[in-house]
């Protein structure tokens, strides 16, 4: 059962938080699509290999993996307004460097300080959502990652125009470091202000019990597929799918597409079939969509795969984080930065992983094997308690 709606004459119409924390995903969502659609510009102008980069890549889930036990016991101890605030300013500032790298050192170390980053915010903004949603007292939480895919969408997009028009990565990442922290600062004051118990003396790494420990694999699997469609759909309709110069952001185009449009339905898909069927549904279009693009590696199939992709990750980590926010052995706060600690490492840890098989093999094989964790999510979802 969802927890009871807060009631607080402090608190602002539920709906002024709603709005704010849907600006909060909007903009995490906006600042790591911008990223990920220079990812294949950055490759060509500092020579990467496939190798070289997915090792390059793997500077992320460094930095994000060095901050997450602190991140969670800071949302616990200060609050995740003040750490959406601190994370998103981050989250923007970081990425003007990785614009600025012209040696694969630089480069990976822009990369840490932005996994640092991505992980505070990620942690905060969901801790918000669980706030919000509890306000509701109904499943909201897809709603607010359709945002996220929404501005990721939009920076696909926005991306694609850059490369099209020959316009460099650093006044790219300099125009939406801008934006986003312009739009931060304007959210601040409607944010939720006390969305979960805050611990003064709450440890700083607290270890998921078995429920939660199988909804942090469940995120895992299904974030590995969704970070190696970020990072690597770009690269994959360069060099396997060969597309035109003008197509090569198709792919993660229509993957976004298909994912935000997923989540804005995904609530009212889980509470009519369960979700237990929802989320086993989503592992294996996850499986069949990949595995599509490997068998056929035109412009259209591969795209519509990348589309099936979408579909299936759509709902999946909305439905577990929000399992987890109604947890009933830990606080919500604590409770959803342990599950999205496992989880989140899936999102950064896939596409280095990718490299390093492509480096072995080819990127067809790497994605074939991407495509065997949709599989998991299928068979783990049939055993987890998430209904």
């Amino acid at each position: 059962m969802l927890a009871q709606p807060l009631t607080s004459p402090l608190l602002r119409p539920r709906r002024t938080h709603r709005l704010a924390v849907s600006a909060a995903f909007l903009l995490q969502g906006l600042c790591f699509s911008t990223w990920a659609a220079r990812i294949p510009t950055v490759q060509q102008q500092l020579g990467l290999s496939d190798t070289e980069l997915g090792g390059v890549l793997l500077a992320v889930p460094v930095g994000s993996m060095a901050s997450l036990p602190l991140s969670g016991w800071l949302v616990a101890r200060f609050g995740s307004r003040l750490l959406t605030v601190l994370g998103l300013f981050l989250y923007a500032a970081f990425l003007p460097l990785l614009g600025l790298a012209t040696t694969t050192p630089q480069l990976m170390g822009a990369l840490v300080l932005f996994g640092l980053a991505s992980n505070m915010a990620n942690i905060s903004i969901n801790t918000q959502a669980v706030g919000v949603e509890a306000l509701y007292g109904k499943s909201i939480m897809a709603s607010f990652h359709g945002l996220w895919s929404l501005a990721g969408f939009a920076g696909a997009a926005l991306g694609t125009f850059m490369i099209s028009n020959t316009i460099a990565p650093l006044p790219h990442f300099l125009l939406v470091a801008a934006v986003v922290i312009g739009s931060v600062f304007l959210a601040r004051p409607y944010l939720l202000p006390a969305d979960a118990p805050r611990e003064a003396d709450a440890p700083i790494f607290v270890l998921p019990d078995k429920s939660l420990l199988l909804l942090g694999v469940l995120a895992f699997c299904s974030l590995l597929c969704e970070g190696t469609m970020f990072d690597w759909s770009g690269v994959y309709f360069r060099k396997v799918v060969q597309a035109d110069k003008d197509l090569v952001g198709v792919g993660f185009a229509a993957f976004m597409s298909t994912m935000a449009a997923g989540r804005f339905v995904a609530d009212w898909f889980a509470d009519r079939f369960g979700r237990r069927r929802t989320l086993v549904l989503s592992g294996l279009l996850e499986a069949t969509g990949l595995l599509i693009a490997v068998a056929f590696p035109g412009v259209i199939p591969a795209t519509l795969g990348f589309m099936l992709v979408g579909l299936g990750v759509s709902s999946v980590v909305p439905l577990v984080y929000g399992a987890a926010g109604r947890s009933t052995t830990m606080s919500p706060g604590v409770a959803l930065a342990a599950v999205s600690t496992v989880g989140f490492a899936g999102f950064l840890l896939g596409p280095p992983v990718i490299g390093l098989v492509a480096g072995v093999t080819n990127l067809r094989v790497s994605f074939a094997l991407i495509a065997l964790m949709g599989v998991a999510v299928a068979a783990l979802a049939r055993r987890s308690a998430v209904d």
